[in-house]
């Protein structure tokens, strides 16, 4: 084992926008996303959407390597009314440290700092819903087919978000 992978918690986490974000964390950025989503997921989507230069980037970095990632899409950018959360990610190379929940603690607290008092909503793996449902999402709708994963869409009251998850 590496000391990358005993690492118990990235060093840093930072949240920038996307004229600030160097080319290097760019690069970074889509690399963790297509290897996680596209590759490891074996799902072909349009990941580049044209909207990462309208959110905020939260990183986690472990030394120079990006090891957790979310994106935080602010009001009008997902819809009126809402804003929302997206891209939640863990290198596989890092996973089972909680560096998911963490990275949507973090973009949690960092719309709280902002002030948000609108409903957060967020397109979440069906299978991965149950986690969500931890941090006080609820399932809105019936689960769908999205890019050949089945999706349910989850909104948040900020006045109810648990920054500590449920167990």
């Amino acid at each position: 084992m590496t000391p990358f992978e005993r690492s118990s918690q990235p060093r840093t986490w930072e949240c920038r926008t996307f004229d600030e974000l160097t080319t290097s964390q760019l690069y970074a950025i889509l690399t963790l996303r297509s290897e996680v989503f596209v590759a490891e997921q074996e799902c072909a989507f349009q990941d580049v959407d044209g909207l990462d230069p309208a959110c905020m980037h939260l990183l986690g970095s472990d030394g120079d390597r990006l090891v957790a990632y979310a994106r935080i899409l602010p009001e009008g950018v997902w819809g009126p009314g809402i804003v929302s959360i997206g891209r939640i990610v863990s290198s596989p190379r890092a996973r089972r440290r909680g560096l998911g929940g963490e990275a949507l603690a973090r973009a949690l607290d960092y719309l709280r700092g902002a002030g948000n008092t609108l409903p957060i909503e967020l397109e979440a793996q069906h299978r991965l819903a149950d986690f969500y449902e931890r941090f006080g999402f609820e399932p809105v709708g019936e689960p769908h087919l999205k890019d050949g994963q089945l999706h349910v869409v989850m909104v948040l009251d900020p006045a109810q978000a648990r920054v500590e998850p449920a167990r």
